[in-house]
């Protein structure tokens, strides 16, 4: 009997962490481009570090895929979840930034031949910070961050405005200075009307302003999209969405606080004060709004001290 309970939990305890395992599943956005749309929550052992929007593209010649996941395993999880739209290989993995959940799945898709490509502008804040996502990482995912060996791209590329043919569709690269990562880049289908926004855009939950960020070179790469004008914009995190609610949740709300420290540093407002007088019922029905705000506007504060 005992051995039989014993059998019992076991089976139990399985069932319970196979339950907890976070299911990659893509979703069309249009004709052959697919998002995957993670949790707007922070990291955690159930999510496994894919709390951010991930893209992808099927062309004749092989998948584009937008962004790779934040462990070895969440990249295979991803990969497996694009057998499931299509039999053709990733021949491409482009990194829109710096973040830990869009390139630290490189080695795994380097492995399987894949060219991954990011702006040369993250290269150093992939160097500097890979040993601290990695120790975030293992602290949170333990047995699911095992395997993960953070791998640049092989390809990096210059400029603000880049022209790329990739399996016989044309994809633009827009990068102007970053914004949340310095690395920060788009990528647009015009073709499609898509834009792949990486963290230039969060829906539905608070932005991080975080030690790399620069709020102005943010504010700077949304202009892009407000020039393009796309159909559908893929996040950086929070569901696909339209100009208007990228527009609301984003960039409204770094105008707002922006504006908002600018006059405080102008007026010589201590920056403790500054933050709590910022006027943030507007934005407290995005997602981990109360806890991010106060690090974005001493943040933004020390930023505009320095402009």
């Amino acid at each position: 009997m005992r051995q039989l309970v014993a059998c019992l939990f076991a089976v139990l305890a399985s069932l319970s962490l196979h339950a907890r395992a976070v299911e990659v599943s893509f979703r069309p956005v249009t004709d052959g481009v697919y998002a995957y749309v993670g949790e707007t929550g922070p990291r955690s052992y159930d999510n496994e570090g894919l709390n951010a929007t991930i893209g992808m593209v099927d062309t004749p010649a092989g998948v584009v895929l937008i962004d790779n996941g934040a462990t070895f395993q969440s990249a295979r999880k991803i990969h497996e979840a694009v057998r499931q739209i299509t039999p053709r290989p990733v021949r491409w993995v482009i990194n829109t930034g710096g973040q830990d959940h869009r390139w630290l799945g490189n080695a795994y898709f380097i492995a399987q031949g894949a060219e991954v490509i990011a702006h040369a502008s993250a290269r150093a804040d992939m160097q500097a910070r890979a040993g601290d996502h990695m120790a975030v990482l293992g602290a949170t995912l333990k047995e699911r961050a095992e395997g993960t060996v953070p791998t640049l791209p092989t390809r990096f590329v210059e400029g603000s405005d880049i022209a790329l043919e990739l399996g016989g569709i044309t994809l633009g690269l827009r990068h102007r200075g970053g914004g949340h990562t310095p690395g920060d880049m788009m990528v647009w289908l015009p073709g499609k009307k898509v834009l792949f926004s990486g963290d230039i855009v969060y829906v539905e939950r608070m932005l991080s302003v975080i030690p790399v960020s620069n709020t102005q070179a943010w504010l700077a790469s949304f202009k892009v999209i407000e020039d393009l004008q796309p159909q559908y914009i893929v996040p950086g995190h929070g569901a696909v969405s339209t100009l208007a609610t990228a527009r609301a949740d984003t960039a409204d709300y770094l105008v707002a606080l922006r504006a908002h420290m600018k006059k405080a540093v102008d007026e010589g407002v201590d920056v403790s004060a500054a933050v709590k007088s910022f006027g943030a019922a507007p934005f407290m029905r995005l997602r981990n709004a109360a806890e991010l705000m106060p690090g974005n506007g001493s943040r933004t504060y020390l930023e505009l001290e320095r402009e």
